[in-house]
């Protein structure tokens, strides 16, 4: 049931979870803004049907995307 998420929402998830950033902090990693961060995470949760994080961690690791 994997949500079809672009590579860089994927990336985006990756470092949410992985690192714990903010979304300024990935806008700095990244060289983005803000705002286009913001709409990532608003895409992924829609795609992924998540509300949080915690939403997000589960959702990454039913789907393998991330590894514990």
């Amino acid at each position: 049931m994997q949500a079809s998420l672009s590579p860089r929402e994927i990336e985006i998830l990756r470092l949410i979870i992985e690192n714990e950033y903010s979304s300024s902090q990935i806008a700095k990693t990244l060289d983005i803004t803000v705002g286009t961060v913001d709409t990532h995470r608003k895409n992924i949760h829609k795609k992924t049907a998540t509300k949080n994080a915690v939403g997000l961690v589960k959702y990454a690791l039913k789907e393998k995307l991330i590894i514990v």
